[in-house]
């Protein structure tokens, strides 16, 4: 009678043992799924300028862009978890449409959805490749790029916006960029319905120069700021067009500057967001091309190689948001 007591008590306890095992494993696994679905990792890669015709100049290694654009990719497909890859204009550096599917060949080798904002290259007065024919060309290659227009917004998860605008000026032959009239008044419109959101916004020309280059900057980014000034739910831009790796921080606004791959330091950024009760965090990586003997070889090109590569701090770091009440 005794023994069948103990065990019978031996088999309670173990039991209550397994069942107290699963309770934490339930809630770890729980504390994981909810951990996993507030981050959002996403790549930006700007200024691929990719030819497969122009030889290097001094500044741009245009004749290894392709083999530069091979290794990027690798390397974002090595990334495991990606929500999305942001292109950050002048995917090309002739507006051809032979440089185009040239691009578009290699760019379908990404195993995430990818998609894309213009440069100036992308779109030049009296280029060879209209506006239009550049979309068209995308959509059909690109079975996640579904927009008709220059300018458009998705969401990539549950509370997050992503906002791409069109910074180019296509009325006369210049390097400066503007955000027009109808697209600052639709991006009021976006903002105002992402208020509960963490908005991430992509174009090419600065809203924030990284450094100062008068024929470079974005003509009304005064305007621009006037925008997204109003807001202050953590909102982030990502830029290109100026080859250089920045990072600015302005209460709930992070401007990010991407560097170039077909010019020194020959590089993009992985980013992963958390999105916390009271804070987002941005975890800002670069990674470099592993082609060290071009890489190397851009660097022999640049004066001051510290320009372009930006402190520590603009190439990794980690900034956080805190979330007004």
């Amino acid at each position: 009678m005794k023994a069948r007591r103990r065990k019978n008590i031996f088999k309670l306890m173990r039991d209550l043992t397994l069942a107290v095992f699963a309770i934490v494993g339930l809630a770890v696994c729980l504390n994981a799924f909810a951990k996993s679905s507030d981050e959002l990792k996403f790549v930006h890669i700007s200024d691929v300028h990719y030819t497969a015709e122009l030889d290097n100049t001094p500044y741009k290694l245009r004749k290894n862009s392709p083999e530069l654009f091979d290794d990027a990719i690798e390397q974002i497909n090595e990334i495991s978890g990606l929500s999305f890859v942001m292109f950050g204009g002048d995917l090309v550096d002739r507006a051809k449409e032979s440089e185009l599917l040239g691009f578009l060949d290699h760019a379908k080798k990404l195993k995430a959805p990818w998609y894309y904002t213009f440069g100036n290259h992308d779109s030049m007065l009296g280029g060879y490749l209209t506006t239009s024919k550049y979309l068209e060309n995308v959509r059909k290659k690109n079975p996640n790029f579904k927009f008709d227009r220059t300018y458009y917004s998705f969401s990539p998860k549950s509370g997050y916006k992503v906002i791409v605008l069109d910074s180019i000026i296509r009325d006369r032959l210049t390097s400066n960029g503007e955000i027009s009239e109808e697209q600052l008044e639709w991006l009021d419109k976006e903002l105002h319905s992402a208020q509960k959101q963490i908005v991430l916004i992509f174009l090419h020309v600065p809203i924030m120069e990284p450094i100062a280059a008068e024929h470079h900057k974005m003509l009304n980014s005064t305007e621009v700021m006037k925008v997204i000034g109003k807001y202050k739910n953590p909102i982030a831009v990502f830029q290109g067009h100026y080859h250089v790796s920045r990072i600015k921080q302005m209460n709930n606004l992070l401007f990010v500057s991407s560097p170039a791959l077909v010019s020194y330091p020959n590089a993009f950024r992985e980013i992963k967001i958390t999105n916390e009760d009271d804070k987002v965090i941005f975890d800002i990586k670069t990674k470099n091309t592993r082609l060290t003997s071009l890489r190397n070889q851009a660097k022999l090109f640049i004066v001051t190689p510290s320009l372009p590569e930006g402190e520590e701090t603009d190439r990794n770091g980690v900034y956080t948001i805190q979330k007004k009440k």
